[in-house]
């Protein structure tokens, strides 16, 4: 398993961005096999967790063209600056639930 950590100090993040969110959403979990994603946001703080069975399913996503243009947009406009960390989880545990 393998897990997507995104970084960002938010720039202007208006209503494309929220429709975009949904769209990028919907196509990481139907199209590239995405198995979760939590996103929090605090001030101008946000990170965003995703996970996934393959680091190629995450190339796939990283190259797809419609997340391309949102890369984009996100860059020129709805993000000051953001770092991206691929990891692989090496043990996971839990309580509850």
């Amino acid at each position: 398993m393998f897990a997507v950590i995104f970084k960002a100090k938010v720039g202007n993040q208006d209503q494309h961005y929220v429709d975009t969110v949904a769209i990028m959403r919907d196509l990481a979990f139907d199209q590239y096999g995405c198995v979760d994603f939590i996103a929090v946001a605090e001030g101008k703080q946000e990170i965003a967790i995703s996970y996934w069975h393959s680091e190629e399913d995450i190339k796939r996503w990283h190259q797809d063209a419609k997340h391309a243009v949102a890369q984009k947009l996100g860059k020129d406009k709805w993000y000051s600056s953001y770092t991206v960390e691929v990891v692989e989880i090496k043990r996971q545990y839990s309580f509850g639930e």
